[in-house]
C-alpha cells in the first residue's frame, strides 16, 4: 500500500532551526527521510556537519545565530540563493534554564525570550517575506506541553512558550492569506539529551509516567508524523493550530 498523496513532501526544501541535536536533529532526519532537500541550522558549523553526516538524503547547514536579525536576514538570502527557495521552516531554536521565579535572573530572563520567541519572530518573519511573495509555505513553531501548563520553576519557559503559541496564531491570522499555513507542534516530555538527567531522576520520572496516559515518556521520533503532517497538502486548510504530542498529559488531571 501506497502513501496518500496529500502527504507527499517530497523534493521540497526545509529549513529547521537548532537541529544539530536533540528534537531539531530527530525532526530534519523525518523531513529527509520523507524526500525533503533539509536545511540544518546552528551557531556550531563542526557540530551541524557532523550531523548533516548522519542524514540521509540531499542535506546541507546553514551557520547563522537566530537570535540577531542581521543575521537571519542574511542567512536565509544565502540558503535560499544556495539550495533553493524554502518551502517549509521549523522553528524549533529552543533552551530551557530552571530557578524558582524569585531568584530569576534580568540576563537569563532576557536571554530565554530571545532563543524562544524571538528567533521564531526574526525567521519567520524572514521565511515569510519570500513565501508570501511565492503564494505558498509552511511554518512549523516547536511549541511545548508548557505552552498550556506550568510546573514549579520553569514560569519564564512557560511563559515564551505560551507567547510562541500566540505568535504561531498571529502569524496565522497574517500570513494566512497569502498561502501560508502557520501551525505549531508541542511536544511533551520527550526524552533527549538534554532531559537525560530528569529521566534518570526516578522520583520525577515515576511522575512523569504516572501523570501521561500513554505511561511513558515520549521519544524524539514519536513528534515526527505530526510534523510531517503538518508539513505537507494534507494541511493546506489547518492554520494556527497547536498539534500536542504529549501522550494526552494535557487531556487529563
Amino acid at each position: 500500500m501506497t502513501a496518500h498523496p496529500l502527504f507527499d513532501i517530497g523534493g521540497r526544501t526545509a529549513l529547521v532551526t537548532g537541529s544539530s541535536r536533540g528534537i531539531g536533529l530527530a525532526l530534519a532526519r523525518g523531513l529527509a527521510e520523507a524526500g525533503c532537500r533539509v536545511i540544518l541550522n546552528g551557531r556550531d558549523g563542526d557540530r551541524l556537519a557532523k550531523a548533516a553526516a548522519g542524514l540521509p538524503g540531499e542535506v546541507h547547514t546553514a551557520v547563522f545565530d537566530v537570535t540577531d536579525g542581521p543575521s537571519v536576514t542574511a542567512g536565509i538570502a544565502e540558503a535560499e540563493e544556495r539550495v533553493g527557495p524554502l518551502d517549509i521552516l521549523v522553528n524549533n531554536a529552543g533552551m530551557q534554564l530552571r530557578a524558582p521565579l524569585l531568584e530569576f535572573a534580568d540576563a537569563d530572563w532576557h536571554r530565554i525570550l530571545d532563543t524562544n520567541l524571538t528567533t521564531a519572530f526574526l525567521v519567520g518573519r524572514e521565511a515569510a517575506r519570500r513565501m508570501t511573495e511565492r503564494g505558498h509555505g509552511k511554518i512549523v513553531n516547536i511549541c511545548s506541553l508548557q505552552s498550556e501548563v506550568v510546573r514549579p520553576g520553569i514560569a519564564p519557559y512557560a511563559a515564551t512558550k505560551g507567547a510562541l503559541k500566540m505568535l504561531t496564531k498571529g502569524m496565522c491570522a497574517d500570513w494566512g492569506p497569502y498561502g501560508v499555513q502557520v501551525n505549531g507542534l508541542g511536544p511533551g516530555y520527550i526524552e533527549t539529551e538534554l532531559t537525560r538527567p530528569l529521566v534518570e531522576d526516578e522520583e520525577f520520572s515515576t511522575w512523569v509516567r504516572g501523570r501521561t496516559p500513554a505511561g511513558r515518556w515520549g521519544r524524539t521520533e514519536d513528534l515526527v508524523g505530526g510534523l510531517l503532517f503538518l508539513a505537507s497538502p494534507a494541511a493546506d486548510f489547518v492554520g494556527g493550530q497547536i498539534l500536542y504530542v504529549d501522550g494526552g498529559m494535557t487531556s487529563v488531571l
